[in-house]
């Protein structure tokens, strides 16, 4: 397993194209454990990757945790090893939450049956990305923008035996994401998520 691939972010069977479709997000780790589940809504795509949108109430899930959203939010799974989650309204002052991944697999689900019509996974390798509202309590708590779980990626590292080349390459996207997120580089420069949130709205 390689975190970083090219990866085809066209349209094609595997991945939706019409706005509103349901997708679900079945994330998963290093060693195919159950991680991060949640249902939402296919917005579109653009340069950054493909965006899914979710409404408060939506029911997201793992292993010995589950709680259903209080705000909206958009999850852009971008072309390389990483999913960004921005919020809107978020209760604990959350902007953004971007995960350090393996490169996002799509797939059709035949006869969904009411279910997700397509499903995208990844592997969480640990390392996130987060910003603050200043002035927030966790960001007095935690600071604005730092990388999160240090820790646990230092630990997973050699409980799942990370290949060096993915520890040097998901150590070196997380530096970049951060210093994306504080140049307010789009997709985290605050009009993205606006244009994308406009989408979610309308459906």
């Amino acid at each position: 397993m390689s975190a970083q691939q090219p990866a085809d972010q066209g349209v094609s069977p595997s991945m939706p194209s019409v706005p509103g479709t349901l997708v679900g997000s079945r994330m998963r780790k290093w060693d195919g454990g159950d991680h991060w589940r949640f249902d939402a809504r296919y917005l579109g795509r653009d340069e950054h990757g493909t965006w899914l949108g979710y409404r408060p109430g939506t029911y997201f899930s793992r292993p010995g945790l589950a709680y259903h959203a209080k705000s909206p939010g958009l999850v852009v799974f971008g072309p390389v090893g990483w999913v960004a989650e921005l919020h809107r309204g978020h209760p604990r002052g959350t902007l953004l939450y971007i995960d350090l991944t393996t490169v996002p697999e799509w797939h059709a689900v035949p006869d969904a049956d009411g279910g997700p019509e397509f499903v995208v996974t990844a592997a969480d390798m640990d390392l996130d990305v987060i910003a603050r509202t200043p002035g927030s309590r966790d960001a007095r708590r935690y600071g604005e923008t730092y990388i999160d779980d240090e820790d646990e990626f230092a630990e997973h590292s050699v409980r799942y035996g990370y290949p060096p080349s993915v520890i040097e390459r998901v150590r070196s996207d997380a530096d970049a994401l951060l210093a994306a997120v504080r140049a307010g580089e789009p997709p985290y420069d605050g009009a993205t998520a606006k244009r994308w949130f406009a989408v979610l709205d309308g459906l």
